[in-house]
């Protein structure tokens, strides 16, 4: 997205010995919204549901290194979006109709919301809702749900405001790999790049992702480490009215990233990009005791994406990995963006008290061939303490792009 004239432009030196390859120590202490900024915990060793109105613990949590305390209870967590954002929602980025399922996960009781059903839901493909009675209620999985390439061109998700997911610690919740051929190649051009392939559109909305885990996934593979709640390579993303909270991905990995969502590749030709980006809309993700974490990316994490991001909220979120691209990660303590010609936007959004040990607590971006943008507005960022490098004039930020960032009405605080 372009510029705006009337952008007051925050002074960027771009240090090149850095760049994505940026290396250094140190770790930066939390401040703000936030309090804990670990991750995952553990839930019922079986599928299942169990009532999200139950009382216990505030907040689950866990240590990066995958180690569990108690399930984290979503109604302890904030609301879905930040409550001071009021940017109008683009025609493509509302939610979708879901008043014609595909599946409806349940029949009316929280027992019969197990994490089976809604494994054999997504495989199935459509649209899903769920059934599982009058009050809140969390489906624990102890297996991956996985999105087919071949079952249609869209996937929604609808919890209705009432349904949590969790990896009980364990487990990551939703796949999808244009790459993977167990989850059948998606139709593309011949001879093309089945990364780029705009495959299936996955959409969430109206519910809760906890204690999703993809600790002990191996780095490297199309199912790589990243991403503890959402693994999203190829296709395309949307992310509308919904909450992330003590999600874990491996903590240490130079390019390994996505506590809650890990996004790779879609860039299907110049341009397509940043007219296809991720819609992040209305949504949350961690808050205080809350926090999703990862090597890098503590929130979010992608290679070759754009984002749109809107009305949202970050808080308590962290890069925990060391020693930066060239090392062991700890870059972008909320965001983490890499790539060539990338674009990101955020608007009416609030970014506070998220942390890295090295660069960007707030938001790492790289475009490595500077062509690359982007854009802040109507937002508040603060409470983002400088880790081992960031941008001059430009508190919680690591950004190396076209120009300098664009910044519209908005408070980058320290």
């Amino acid at each position: 997205m372009g510029s705006t004239s009337s952008a007051s432009l925050i002074a960027l030196v771009a240090l090149a010995t850095l760049a994505a390859c940026s290396s250094g120590g140190g770790t930066a202490a939390g401040s703000g919204l936030s309090g804990s900024s670990s991750g995952a915990s553990s839930g019922s060793s079986s599928t299942g549901s169990s009532t999200g109105s139950s009382t216990g613990s505030a907040s689950g949590g866990g240590s990066p290194d995958g180690s569990t305390t108690t399930p984290t209870n979503p109604q302890s967590g904030p609301p879905a979006g930040n409550p001071d954002g009021h940017e109008p929602i683009p025609a493509a980025a509302q939610a979708e109709d879901v008043s014609s399922p595909t599946t409806v996960v349940g029949t009316g009781t929280p027992a019969s919301c197990t994490g089976d059903a809604f494994v054999a839901a997504v495989a199935k493909g459509g649209v899903i809702t769920f059934d599982c009675g009058p009050d809140p209620a969390t489906i624990v999985l102890t297996s991956t749900a996985k999105v087919f390439n071949d079952k249609g061109t869209k996937l929604v998700i609808d919890g209705g405001n009432k349904v949590t997911l969790s990896g009980g610690g364990t487990t990551r919740i939703l796949y999808m790999a244009t790459c993977d051929k167990a989850q059948v190649y998606p139709p593309g051009p011949p001879g093309g790049d089945c990364n780029t392939n705009p495959g299936v559109q996955l959409v969430v909305q109206n519910i809760t992702f906890v204690d999703g885990s993809a600790v002990n996934v191996p780095e490297g593979t199309n199912n790589d480490g990243g991403g503890g709640a959402i693994h999203a390579q190829g296709g395309s993303l949307k992310v509308y009215n919904s909450r992330f909270f003590n999600n874990l991905c491996a903590p240490l990995g130079s390019d390994v990233g996505g506590g809650a969502i890990r996004k790779l590749d879609y860039l299907v030709a110049p341009g397509a990009g940043p007219a296809r980006p991720v819609w992040i809309v209305k949504s949350t993700f961690g808050g205080t005791g809350l926090g999703n974490s990862c090597a890098n990316g503590g929130a979010l994490s992608s290679i070759g994406v754009s984002w749109n991001i809107i009305n949202s909220l970050f808080s308590g979120n962290t890069a925990v990995g060391h020693g930066a691209n060239s090392g062991q990660g700890g870059n972008g303590g909320a965001i983490y963006n890499d790539g060539n010609e990338i674009v990101l936007d955020v608007a009416g959004s609030r970014i506070d008290g998220n942390t890295a040990n090295e660069g960007g607590s707030a938001i790492f971006f790289v475009s490595n061939d500077k062509s690359g943008s982007i854009t802040i507005k109507d937002s508040l960022t603060q409470n983002n303490p400088r880790g081992t490098f960031e941008t001059p004039n430009l508190p919680g930020f690591y950004v190396i792009a076209k120009q300098p960032a664009t910044i519209v009405s908005s408070q980058i605080l320290r």
